[in-house]
């Protein structure tokens, strides 16, 4: 049996009709149709040939596989790792990632193509003085447009399944028709196209259609060539009437036999061989003698015509002069969907109508005060629109990233914007010595207490902050000192709200997340994405590229990723090794999306920077993709932050463990360059938890036994972390300066109280916040940029690979190790000070203290003398180094020292 599979369905998007006025080849507004592939079987038959066909193909994908340096186990055996269950489960995995490519560039022209569906998703101004909107609902049977521009009619701006509404894969596609001026004339060509960026062109000179058209014909077409183009149904017409007119044959034997071309050919040249040459083709056709059935025949032209044909470009200049400007078209139409205007999306379903907040929406304000939420149309006038003015930085060799929270950045107890953030906080992360911000709680979110981790609204800044435009100044300005933008993006789950979310978008069908209990996180209350639904994949992708695109981001820390690599949430005890990583609670689909969002990325945007947040540290997340890793630039060492937190809570100062510490902060050795390393971040300090500075100078300040030690510890623990860990490190906004109270959000618990969601900026005047902060600020500079007197940038601390530890004693407290030319010693005894404490040092020669902890301007007791600034190295073999130093070191202070001069023996 055969069976024939023709695929012909139509579809706006994404799979068949390129539709778009983005001028991906170079001529805006001119569709190109994909061909169509027709696939034929015979079941029976083929089978044996099949197997052999997929054997074959399997060694042939194998071998181009070894020949493209691709290994789905590479790391693996580069770690020398032998775990066969789980090297099994890599190959299988690359097997089916190589599998999805396939699948979604069926239906996308590329990866560049299916990472940018923000170019027709959403609302879009379209150069023919029409508004589209394209968004998808495949469990609607109806969709429409109601806003203040249409008085919130679900009939007058709708859809309906068929041509030029539902697809297929469930897009909807709604046209929204500027309206014309009262006393003007709609176009003169049908398909007038305007252009909407700038103020005035050739179409607003005056000069008319026909005036161009009259043009063309006398510039561009040759006497008689434009024949075909003015009076293209004359031949139709003449086979039409000749047919089918009056004078017709009236049945099949009166029409008799139609001969075959090559009849009908000589029959024209003999007709027309007294015509002049202008009226015949500068071509002919020749039979080459055969006589054959299956004869090619061959065109024969001159090579004056030849030449002429191949020099001649397409009249496309003469039709962009028809296009007109933004002044002719204001005067002539009512924009269907004015700047700014309110609307949300109507769809009717199996269980009734229902309103939605469209999924591709740019800007939305949120629900208040029992009202629902809507959309806005952001399509501001040219002159007023933002206008991009810096270049981005360089892509460092490290990381210094400063997180921060907008809505908190102010002093006021109040939500501060976009705008007073880009004035009042951006200076003082550039005074700090940082290189990178990094946002939360950027994408429009439910409610204002969950942080931003709840996002309804994938595409658009959160209304609360300010405008899409505010947005850009602050990426822009950032830019201009040097800093690059990160964002917190959450794609591990979304808000669980129907009214302003993603939730049962269109009705009863859970387009975007899994059914049952598998579409909700087991604790959190929100929900679960289905990553292995294609338009998913689609949307989540595209979404990553729309903020690099249309806000000129630099990178992503993807947020919670144990959340969606797992079933469990991460929820699990992970006690079986690698088989935790590849058994059954695995979201193969998950894993998968990272993959290809790292490899997309990374294709585009070669200078983007992307970091892992998973607490369960899956196998190969800093690794390649292409050795069978997940692509990731950077990691987060999340097991810090909870072991400072652990020691500070309940271990007494004298019972700390250096070798525990250090093996902490180090972490694995084969990944800690690719670590991101922090005392602690938000999650001390807005996650019901406390500051390490509440923690630390809490009712002490007038103790000042105990405020040394808050001060002491606070100062060690941060530079101890940034210096003995990877390549990047972190801080939340106010920890640099000990902010002495946690974040606490508006809730009703708090009786919606703003009085803990700010920043006290205040205390940077003076007291021990102005000397903690100046500590931070100068491990920060002085460490990182010290050397750029010698004309190598590369010398910074946290690019100069990893430390070498020389010294962790748990009886004296002490740490010592060295990173290129910086030799650190860390003294954490709460009590002990030693006199000549020999620190091991490869290098003999004169080393210089750059930084002590301990000096006054720093909040310490300034117990060392300017004349112990300056250290000789001792012919001493002391912790397998050659050399030694011996300083004076005080309890509970650390020193940075720095060879300065040589010396040769």
């Amino acid at each position: 049996m055969v069976s024939l599979s023709n695929q012909t369905s139509f579809s706006f998007y994404p799979n068949n009709v390129f539709v778009s006025d983005k001028t991906r080849l170079g001529i805006p507004g001119i569709n190109f149709p994909r061909k169509i592939k027709v696939k034929v079987t015979c079941f029976a038959a083929d089978q044996p040939r099949q197997q052999k066909q997929q054997k074959k193909k399997k060694s042939q994908s194998t071998n181009s596989d070894a020949e493209s340096g691709v290994d789905p186990v590479g790391f693996l055996t580069k770690l020398g790792i032998a775990d066969r269950i789980f090297a099994q489960f890599l190959r299988e995995r690359h097997k089916a990632l190589k599998d999805l490519k396939d699948e979604l560039l069926k239906r996308h022209f590329d990866l560049r193509d299916l990472a940018s569906g923000f170019e027709l998703l959403g609302m879009h101004r379209h150069m023919e003085h029409r508004v589209d909107f394209m968004d998808w609902g495949p469990g609607a049977r109806y969709g429409a447009i109601i806003g203040d521009f249409n008085g919130w009619s679900p009939t007058e701006n709708s859809a309906r399944e068929g041509l030029f509404g539902h697809d297929d894969f469930g897009y909807w596609f709604i046209i929204l028709e500027d309206k014309l001026r009262e006393g003007e004339e709609p176009e003169e060509l049908y398909f007038q196209q305007y252009n909407y960026v700038d103020d005035y062109d050739k179409g607003d000179s005056g000069v008319t259609a026909e005036e161009v058209f009259q043009r063309a014909n006398d510039e561009y077409w040759e006497p008689g060539e434009d024949r075909f183009i003015k009076n293209r149904y004359e031949v139709p017409a003449k086979l039409y009437e000749q047919l089918f007119g009056p004078n017709s044959p009236q049945t099949l034997e009166d029409l008799g036999e139609i001969p075959d071309a090559e009849t009908r050919y000589k029959q024209y040249k003999e007709e027309h061989k007294n015509d002049p040459p202008s009226n015949l083709p500068p071509c002919d056709i020749i039979d080459d003698g055969r006589g054959k059935p299956y004869d090619i025949y061959n065109v024969v032209t001159s090579p004056e015509w030849t030449k002429k044909f191949y020099e001649k470009s397409p009249p496309i200049p003469y039709w962009l002069e028809t296009r007109k400007g933004r002044k002719a078209w204001l005067e002539k139409y009512i924009p269907a969907v004015p700047h700014g205007s309110k609307y949300r999306l109507y769809f009717n379903t199996p269980d009734g109508p229902l309103e939605r907040v469209p999924a591709w929406a740019t800007y939305v304000q949120p629900e208040d005060e029992g009202k629902q939420a809507y959309a806005i149309h952001w399509e501001p006038s040219p002159e007023s629109a933002y206008k991009w003015k810096r270049t981005k930085p360089d892509k460092p060799k490290s990381l210094r990233i400063y997180e921060c929270h907008v809505g908190i950045s102010g002093s006021e107890a109040k939500i501060s914007s976009f705008e007073e953030f880009t004035k009042k906080v951006l200076p003082h992360v550039k005074r700090a010595g940082y290189n990178a911000i990094q946002l939360i709680g950027i994408p429009e979110h439910k409610d204002y207490y969950t942080v931003g981790y709840r996002v309804t609204n994938f595409f658009a800044v959160s209304n609360r902050f300010g405008t899409p435009d505010d947005f850009k100044r602050l990426v822009d300005e950032a830019h201009g000192l040097g800093l690059l933008v990160f964002l917190d993006i959450v794609h591990s789950y979304a808000a669980a709200d129907q009214m302003v979310g993603l939730s049962l978008f269109d009705g009863s069908n859970d387009c975007y997340f899994h059914h049952g209990k598998r579409g909700h996180h087991k604790h959190w209350g929100t929900r679960m994405f289905k990553y292995g639904d294609l338009d998913v994949f689609h949307f989540l992708i595209s979404n990553l590229n729309w903020w690099i695109t249309e806000y000129q981001v630099d990178g992503y820390q993807f947020h919670s990723l144990a959340s969606m690599i797992y079933t469990h949430n991460g929820f699990a005890p992970f006690n079986s090794g690698f088989d935790d990583y590849c058994n059954q609670y695995v979201d193969r689909d998950a894993l998968m999306y990272l993959i290809l969002a790292n490899e997309i990325l990374h294709d585009l945007h070669p200078d983007i920077i992307t970091i892992a947040e998973d607490a369960t540290y899956y196998p190969g997340l800093c690794e390649p993709v292409s050795q069978g890793g997940l692509g990731f630039d950077y990691y987060v060492n999340l097991s810090a932050t909870e072991m400072w937190v652990s020691l500070l809570d309940s271990v007494p100062d004298s019972e700390w463990s250096m070798s525990k510490i250090v093996s902490t902060l180090v972490a694995n050795k084969e990944y800690a360059d690719k670590m991101l390393s922090y005392a602690e971040s938000h999650n001390q300090s807005i996650s019901g938890g406390r500051s390490f500075a509440e923690i630390l100078l809490g009712g002490v300040q007038n103790e000042n036994k105990l405020l040394d030690r808050g001060v002491s510890l606070h100062k060690m623990i941060r530079l101890l972390t940034f210096t003995i860990g990877g390549r990047a490190y972190l801080n939340f906004m106010g920890n640099e300066f000990g902010h002495p109270e946690r974040v606490e959000f508006p809730t009703q618990s708090n009786k919606f109280s703003f009085s803990l969601a700010n920043r006290r900026w205040d205390l940077l005047e003076s007291g021990i916040h102005h000397q903690l902060f100046s500590f931070d600020k100068q491990f920060n500079t002085v460490l990182v940029i010290h050397d750029l007197m010698d004309l190598d940038k590369s010398k910074g601390i946290l690019s100069r690979g990893l430390p070498s530890i020389h010294h962790v004693n748990d009886t004296n407290m002490v740490i010592s190790f060295s990173r290129g030319p910086f030799l650190f010693i860390f003294n954490f005894h709460p009590s002990n000070s030693y006199e000549k404490y020999g620190a091991g040092v490869e290098e003999a020669g004169e080393y210089t203290m750059i930084l002590n902890s301990d000096e006054a301007k720093y909040g310490g007791q300034g117990l060392l003398k300017e004349d112990q600034y300056l250290q000789r190295s001792i012919s001493k073999r002391i912790d397998g180094q050659r050399n030694c130093l011996e300083v004076f070191l005080p309890s509970r202070t650390a020193q940075v020292y720095k060879l300065t001069r040589i010396l040769r023996i």
